[in-house]
């Protein structure tokens, strides 16, 4: 429990409470913690490159429409 940040630099990126279990091996998540958690940008359709809003680390991921809900991103 607690809050994910960023291994570079420390910026709040993802809380436990948006946590959620997921095929992948990777955390997942469903929401950032605040806006300016993450930076983002088009990959290739459903998919966008997420990188740490402060820092620009690689962080992985947004797929879209792949959350535990119905229109629901993963993180």
């Amino acid at each position: 429990p607690g809050i994910y940040v960023c291994a570079k630099c420390g910026h709040e990126l993802f809380s436990s409470r948006a946590k959620y279990e997921h095929s992948s091996p990777w955390p997942a998540f469903t929401e950032t913690l605040h806006e300016d958690s993450v930076a983002k940008r088009q990959e290739r359709p459903g998919a966008l490159k997420v990188s740490c809003g402060k820092c620009g680390n690689g962080l992985g991921h947004e797929f879209l429409n792949d959350g535990p809900r119905r229109g629901q991103s993963r993180f």
